[in-house]
Formats: C-alpha cells, sequence, structure tokens
C-alpha cells in the first residue's frame, strides 16, 4: 500500500542504497583491521554470497605510522568515535531512537548516550536530507566496526542532551547564540537542527583530513578517502541549506559563523575553521585554504573540539567520561 507523504520512495531508495553498499562492501570492504592493533588488509576475492566478507591474510606485525607511533588500527578506532557520535544524533533526530545495542559494543569502556530526540521537521526536503544522512552514519559505523572485527573499540558515553551546562549549548554559548544559562536545543526546530549538524559534520571532515595523513595502509588510506568525501558531501549540504536559508533569515548565517569561531578556538591558533560566508558577501560553501584543500585537524585538536576544551583533556564536552581506544588525550592550546 502506497501512501502521498513520500515515505515509499525514501524507503525503496534507502533499500538501494544499502544494496549499493554491499558491493562496495564485497569490492573493497574485504580488508579487517585484527585485534591488538594490527591491520589486516586484503582484497575480496569476489565472493558470491550476497552480504559476505572474504577471509583476508593477515600481515604479520601491526602497521603502524612511523610519524605518529599509532596503529591504523588506533587511528580506525579514533574515528569511529566521531561515527558514533554522528549516527547516534542523526538516529536519534529522524526516528527518535538510537543505534542497536549490537552496534555500540566492544574494547573499553561503554556508555549510553544521555539526551537526543526526534525533530519535527517542518521542511521536507531538510527532513528527507536528515535521513539520507542518517542512513549514511549507520552504514559508516556498521562498515568500520566490520573492517576493525574484534578490535573495534565501544561506544563510551555521549552527551546529545540540551541543558544548560551540554555540550551543544557550551559550544552555541561560545559561539554566541545563547547567553549565560541558557540552553540550546537542536531538536526544536529545523534550524537548529541544521546548526547542530553543521557543528559536527565539519568536525568530522576535518578529523578525516588530518587522520588520513597518519595512514600506513595504502588500502585503508583508499577507504577512509571514500568515507571522508561522503562527511564531504553531507558538510557542503548542510553548509548550502544554511546558507540559502540565510537569504531570508541572516541569523543563521551568523550563528552558523559563530560556530565555526568557536570551534576555532578550542583547536589553538591556527585558522583550521571557515563559517559559511568567510569570503565576503560570497558564499563559503567548502571550508578550504588558498590551494583548494579542505581544512585538517589532527586527532588531538578534534578531541578539543569534542571535548570543548582549549586545554589538555581527556574527557567532557561530547565525550563526558572520555573515550576509547589509544588514542584519547587532546593538546594544551
Amino acid at each position: 500500500m502506497s501512501d502521498d507523504t513520500g515515505l515509499d520512495g525514501l524507503l525503496e531508495a534507502q533499500e538501494r542504497r544499502r544494496a549499493e553498499r554491499r558491493d562496495f562492501l564485497r569490492y573493497a570492504g574485504g580488508f579487517t583491521v585484527a585485534a591488538a592493533g594490527a591491520a589486516l588488509v586484503g582484497a575480496c576475492g569476489g565472493g558470491d554470497d550476497d552480504g559476505g566478507t572474504a577471509t583476508p591474510t593477515p600481515t604479520p606485525t601491526p602497521t603502524t605510522s612511523a610519524s605518529s607511533g599509532v596503529s591504523d588500527a588506533d587511528l580506525l578506532n579514533f574515528l569511529l568515535h566521531i561515527e558514533y557520535l554522528q549516527a547516534q544524533f542523526y538516529a536519534l533526530a529522524t526516528t527518535g531512537t538510537g543505534l542497536a545495542a549490537d552496534l555500540i559494543t566492544g574494547t573499553g569502556t561503554a556508555g549510553a548516550v544521555s539526551g537526543g530526540a526526534k525533530v519535527t521537521f517542518t521542511d521536507a526536503v531538510v527532513g528527507q536530507m536528515a535521513a539520507e544522512i542518517a542512513q549514511d552514519q549507520l552504514a559508516h559505523v556498521q562498515f568500520m566496526r566490520g573492517a576493525l572485527g574484534t578490535a573495534a573499540v565501544a561506544q563510551p558515553a555521549i552527551d546529545l542532551s540540551v541543558s544548560a551546562t551540554s555540550a551543544f549549548s557550551t559550544i552555541a554559548r561560545a559561539a554566541g547564540i545563547i547567553g549565560t544559562g541558557e540552553s540550546f536545543n537542536p531538536y526544536a526546530n529545523d534550524a537548529n537542527f541544521l546548526l547542530a549538524a553543521f557543528l559536527l559534520e565539519d568536525l568530522g571532515v576535518s578529523a578525516y583530513r588530518g587522520t588520513a595523513t597518519l595512514l600506513s595502509s595504502s588500502t585503508l588510506l583508499q577507504v577512509v578517502s571514500g568515507l571522508m568525501s561522503v562527511e564531504g558531501y553531507h558538510a557542503a549540504m548542510i553548509r548550502t541549506t544554511l546558507y540559502t536559508k540565510g537569504a531570508a533569515d541572516p541569523t543563521l548565517i551568523t550563528r552558523a559563523d559563530g560556530l565555526s569561531n568557536a570551534r576555532d578556538s578550542y583547536d589553538g591558533s591556527a585558522d583550521l575553521d571557515q563559517g559559511i560566508s568567510d569570503v565576503g558577501d560570497a558564499s563559503n560553501i567548502v571550508p578550504a585554504n588558498a590551494d583548494g584543500l579542505v581544512l585538517g585537524r589532527s586527532p588531538q585538536q578534534t578531541l578539543n573540539v569534542l571535548f570543548t576544551n582549549a586545554a589538555a583533556a581527556d574527557k567532557g564536552g561530547f565525550f563526558p567520561s572520555g573515550v576509547n581506544g589509544s588514542i584519547k588525550t587532546s593538546i594544551a592550546n
């Protein structure tokens, strides 16, 4: 039975995307990062089963970046934290329900999500875009956990609440969106949702950019580059939507630019962030340097933003109890 809400078409499109992702997994995802930090990279042998993954050939020693001193598994687990955060946010905003319990287990200290709520979208396009991104983020969590195998870290405690001391409110206050003692609710309306998505998506892109340079495995680098590209598309959609809606409501542009400045205030003196109108009167859909290359943050600088703290810290902000894995401390800026 069909309805006139567009949900049938959305569900069909999502099923097609899931089938395409299974094909991609068979084509490029036949690798596993082994436990104890070893990177096990293997090409899929073109298996015939619908959802299976070929058994990889393990490397004899852990793949470790000489420059960073951490393994590829450490780096992928660091990125998995960002995917947990994004996937939970979008799942809750679009459905009111978070990730399934079997998608957040792993090594380290497991934690629950606090806060989060379904958004009542008044713009159908924004709602459909949010649902698409939610599917992508879910797929990223599944993909990365599959790649890491038993080395995957558990989801730590995540703060997605709307109290005056929540991570969202802390950054919104630093951005000048709210005042002392006030709270920011990203689930209250379309505009607030877009601002929260802008906050998380741009951070994800810069984290992928900075982490990719530390990877040792060329195969894993290709996969992470693919994930980063998807995050870049998400960020561009959010930035474009905010800029477009900002024509009717200029406060959206001011607030988005304020969030960019707030992120930059946590990660050091270098200009690693750009708002959506940082080039005068023109749009700034792509946050890039003079060479047109997307801006990147190191894992430690990314943690500064996630912890909402410019000092060296091991917890706070979106991860009130800290993160799991070997990369868990920000730096003093």
